[in-house]
């Protein structure tokens, strides 16, 4: 059975590997971007099942980023 992925957008890179570590050892399969265009693009190339968003990211914001995603 495949796992479930899991987007992390998060521009702390503290918070995003404690993120990581803690979804990847409840059996998560997950994918990191640092900004908001990143996240966009790893959205659509990875396909994730769950995202996590910061709200205050760089280059784009994550109300934009949440704005396309639902679109």
């Amino acid at each position: 059975m495949p796992k479930t992925k899991v987007l992390v957008i998060e521009d702390d890179r503290a918070l995003g590997e404690v993120l990581t570590y803690n979804l990847q050892a409840a059996g998560y399969e997950t994918i990191v971007a640092t900004d908001g265009r990143d996240g966009l693009l790893q959205a659509e190339t990875k396909l994730p099942d769950i995202v996590i968003l910061d709200l205050m990211l760089p280059v784009v914001d994550g109300l934009d980023v949440c704005r396309r995603l639902r679109s």
